[in-house]
């Protein structure tokens, strides 16, 4: 098994750029799909982006794409978010989660999870 670490949020006005990452303790980091999901309040948790393996194969949600970039690095066991043009909107915290062999888009099929990371995106 896997235990995901999350780091790297923050404060930042919109338009700005932020990278969070996210560090699994634990043996076989490359056999899991890594995913980033996120929660604001009073809302379901949503789908952000996923990274097979072997980094690739991705996958992005409708409100990530063409802002955001998900990356690995084996090596250091490692996942990483680049947010770019950040919106208000994403205010929100976000997760880092580990599912075993395939990505997927729903929270149910992963099986660990960090405690979350806080964006927040002042206008």
């Amino acid at each position: 098994q896997v235990q995901p670490v999350e780091s790297g949020g923050g404060l930042v006005q919109a338009g700005d750029s932020l990278r969070l990452s996210c560090v699994a303790s634990g043996r076989s980091f490359s056999r899991y799909a890594m995913g980033w999901f996120r929660q604001a309040p009073g809302k379901e948790r949503e789908f952000v982006a996923v990274i097979g393996g072997s980094g690739g194969n991705t996958d992005y949600g409708d409100s990530a794409k063409g802002r955001f970039v998900i990356s690995r690095d084996n090596a250091k066991n490692s996942v990483y978010l680049q947010m770019n043009a950040l919106k208000p909107e994403d205010t929100a915290v976000y997760y880092c989660a580990a599912k075993w062999s395939s990505g997927g888009r729903r929270p149910s099929a992963y099986d660990y999870w960090g405690q979350g990371t806080q964006v927040t995106v002042s206008s």
